[in-house]
């Protein structure tokens, strides 16, 4: 059974040229709330309900929930998964496989989606909503290149009816996320072609997104919509090492901005070469730093092509995941597939498609964006021979006390040339890693190149 949504049916055709830049009408808002839910998704189940109606998220914690304790458990642990897909039963539910995923279970013969009943957790409170729908006539994309900016945006998804793949990047990297979270003991972990895991750096990271920071409201926002803050704890001989990104609203008005911390040289400096296809070494080059959080970064070197929804299975609510220990998590190959949960939801689908006169290692990248969070779910990633190359999967959760929002920094991709892969926000061989969340700017000092020298002496 073909699950496609063309884009015609919903009222919303790509366009082209200079009305690609425009917002939508006030009538076209008016979906929003009705057919549409506030932030954009469409709020009625699936034809077969497997994808149930949207009513609000998720707004009971588990009885287990200590709030600030850092811990988000699980509150559907006690679900059995629905079925099993598998190299065997693939071809029964091609249409709810993403070809990066029929990639993997095609080259791990005991690798399994396990498919639970499907939950739509996310929840915004009512000022991002409110926002949402001023940004619906107000956003546009701005800049000297199609795609580098965003302008008439604040607090909320800024385009929930899109009508190309740059607004459906910008609304994943603008997405619902608090203010600022704090990620303690992130652990990460390689997995080489032999089945040889090695432990990578433990991070500390804290990621402050002035974009929903409701202390700007009502200003014109410009300047930079997040800032991310890691710190390296382990090994000894680089712990202290930090980062701090800058990632502007509009890159045709400011570059991405890095700058490094390492402490036996007692200096911080610019790092202008972390983005694009740069690989990422700390993670043995498995990904690259436009790939943070399946991507982050300038889109100037593809052309994004909107090409319509799908229903598919991607990760979804792995509280689990980020709290289990590193032996029932990783398997020789891949994960362990009882550690991960996957759910069928309707994503966005984005094609990504080298310029002829950009430069990338990739010639093709696809991407899929949960409707609902707005996160990224999953990026297929093209080498220059026109072949699947690597595959990344988010194991996002979605908070569940008073302020909702996404977390999306667990993630994890998977290289078929070399066939090794590695899995980060995860828990560490110390502990589960823990994650707090707060509405405003707790440490101003911590995002400054001072500051990271302040917090990087050993």
């Amino acid at each position: 059974m073909k699950i496609w949504i063309h884009l015609a049916a919903a009222g919303l055709v790509a366009l082209h040229g200079a009305g690609a830049f425009a917002a939508v009408s006030a009538d076209e808002a008016k979906q929003l709330g009705t057919t549409l839910t506030a932030f954009g998704a469409q709020k009625a189940a699936s034809a077969d309900g497997t994808i149930p109606e949207y009513t609000g998220g998720l707004t009971q914690a588990p009885a287990d929930f200590v709030p600030n304790s850092g811990k988000w458990p699980d509150p559907f642990k006690g679900e059995k998964a629905a079925f099993s897909v598998t190299a065997a039963n693939m071809s029964q539910y091609a249409d709810q496989l993403t070809p990066g995923v029929q990639a993997l279970l095609k080259r791990f013969p005991d690798y399994r989606v396990e498919v639970y009943p499907t939950h739509r957790t996310i929840r915004y409170p009512q000022w991002v909503l409110d926002n949402t729908l001023k940004n619906a006539t107000s956003a546009k994309l701005a800049g000297k290149i199609e795609g580098d900016g965003v302008e008439g945006a604040f607090g909320g998804i800024p385009f929930p009816i899109p009508k190309n793949g740059y607004e459906v990047m910008w609304n994943a990297l603008l997405n619902y996320q608090r203010t600022q979270y704090d990620a303690r003991n992130v652990g990460a972990f390689l997995v080489d072609t032999s089945g040889g895991r090695t432990d990578l750096p433990v991070l500390d990271i804290v990621e402050f997104r002035p974009y929903y920071d409701r202390a700007l409201a009502g200003k014109n926002f410009t300047g930079s919509y997040d800032r991310l803050w890691v710190q390296q704890k382990t090994p000894p001989t680089t712990a202290g090492t930090s980062i701090l990104v800058d990632y502007p609203i509009n890159y045709s008005e400011a570059d991405q901005t890095t700058w490094a911390y390492f402490p036996a040289q007692r200096r911080t400096r610019m790092a202008p070469d972390y983005k694009y296809d740069t690989p990422a070494a700390s993670y043995g080059g498995v990904t690259f730093w436009d790939e943070a959080a399946v991507f982050r970064g300038r889109m100037d070197r593809f052309d994004f092509k909107l090409i319509g929804k799908k229903e598919v299975f991607i990760p979804y609510n792995n509280y689990k995941l980020s709290q289990i220990p590193p032996d029932d998590l990783f398997g020789p190959k891949h994960t362990k597939p009882d550690a991960v949960r996957w759910e069928r939801h309707r994503v966005w689908v984005v094609e990504a498609t080298l310029k002829a006169d950009a430069r990338h290692a990739y010639s093709k990248r696809v991407f899929y964006v949960d409707e609902d969070s707005w996160a990224f779910s999953e990026s297929d990633g093209f080498g220059q021979d026109g072949k699947l190359w690597r595959v990344g999967l988010d194991y996002s959760f979605n908070y569940y006390d008073d302020g909702g929002g996404v977390f999306a920094t667990s993630l994890g991709f998977y290289d078929l040339q070399k066939g090794n892969y590695f899995v980060a926000g995860t828990a560490s061989l110390s502990g589960p890693m823990q994650v707090r969340v707060a509405e405003k700017l707790e440490k101003p000092m911590l995002f400054t190149p001072a500051g990271m020298a302040g917090t990087g002496l050993r």
